[in-house]
Formats: C-alpha cells, structure tokens, sequence
C-alpha cells in the first residue's frame, strides 16, 4: 500500500492531485497540507506515511529547506519535488536534499503523477523529460571536465620532464638535459604530482607508458 502525503499551495493543483488517487486502491492520501509546516504539525511521526508530493514555492519553510525536516520525520519516505522551477539549481538542491524524483508543473497530469508514485514506490527515480535531460546534460558535462587528459594539464616543459622520468634519469641529470636548475626541476615535478593526483615518479611513468600523458 502506499501511503501518500502531498504539500502543495495551489488549491486547484492540491485538488487535481487528489483527485489523481480517488480510484487508486494501491495509494491512499494520508494528509494534504499547503505547507511544510502544517503538515509536520498534523501527520504523526508514527504514520506509516512512505511517499510525499512536495512543491518547492511554498508559504514559510519552502520544499527543499523542508526535506531534510521530512526526512528526519520519516527516513523512508520517498519525496517526489512536483514544482514550476525548472531552474537546474533547484533540481540539484532537491535531489542532494533526498528527493527521488522530480516532476515539472509545466507538462503535468493525472498519469505522469500516479506513474511517479508508482514508480518510486518500486524502489526507481521518476523526471519529467525535461528535468532528466538537464541532469543528463549536468552529469556530462561534469564528465568532460573530469576527463580532460593530463597530456592537455602540463606544461610543455613539464611534458620533457616527464620524459626524463621515463628515462630513468636522475633529477640532476634531468636539469642537465634541459638546461635549468635541479631546484626548478623539483619545483617542476611537484607541481606535474598535484596535476596528475599522483604521489609518486612511479605513478607519473606508470601514466605515460599507458598513455594517460
């Protein structure tokens, strides 16, 4: 059985939501509140409320500032965002908060919302379209800059010095080889370490001989 709460400041959008369940058997709509402080304050802790209908533009404490206070009511419950923001800040807020799912006002009815429900009560993650291509797009970009590859990280000198660890040379005979200082060789090879997350010579030659440089 789900258990369902929903928090939602628009009359009309909480009667809609309601009616969404009037014939669902499987869903029962525990409480409807128009904020996140009423609902705390008439649900008991010991409901055996496990989904939640949360908007965000809410009067008082707004939905992301509350998920936490949800949450920390009732850990299991599963809170899908149903809001107009479809500012990416806000999706991300939301879903590092705890929210599992994340529906747009914009394109919303009755079959995507109980199709929401359902599906997290299964245990999966519910977006509309939308939402999902900007996580989607946040996610590789994210990706991308995580993998710019180290060759395009160092410097060309640091690149010859590199080299020179490869050769099994000596930082003196590196210097040597370059022209400069066995202290800028150093300086160099600390700095080529922190680019490369790395701790060791042996690491830096491990990384060239596979082609990560």
């Amino acid at each position: 059985m789900i258990n369902l709460g929903i928090i939602e400041d628009e009359p009309i959008m909480l009667a809609s939501i309601e009616e969404c369940f009037e014939a669902n058997r499987d869903v029962t709509v525990i409480h409807a509140a128009t904020s996140v402080e009423d609902f705390l304050s008439r649900v008991p802790t010991n409901s055996r409320l496990n989904t939640l209908l949360l908007d965000i533009m809410l009067p008082g404490m707004n939905g992301i500032a509350g998920i936490p206070r949800l949450l920390e009511r009732w850990p299991e419950m599963d809170i899908i965002m149903l809001t107009n923001s479809d500012e990416s800040d806000n999706i991300f807020r939301a879903l590092q908060a705890g929210a599992v799912g994340y529906i747009s006002k914009r394109r919303v009815n009755p079959t995507i919302i109980r199709d929401a429900v359902h599906t997290v009560n299964r245990g999966g993650s519910y977006m509309s379209p939308s939402i999902a291509r900007q996580v989607v797009a946040f996610h590789n970009q994210q990706r991308k800059k995580s993998s710019v590859s180290a060759a395009d990280q160092l410097t060309s000198r640091q690149l010859d010095i590199v080299q020179g660890l490869v050769d099994n040379l000596s930082y003196r005979e590196i210097g040597e080889r370059l022209d400069i200082s066995i202290e800028t060789v150093r300086d160099h090879i600390k700095n080529i370490y922190r680019k490369l997350q790395v701790n060791s010579k042996m690491e830096v030659v491990h990384k060239k001989l596979k082609g990560e440089i």
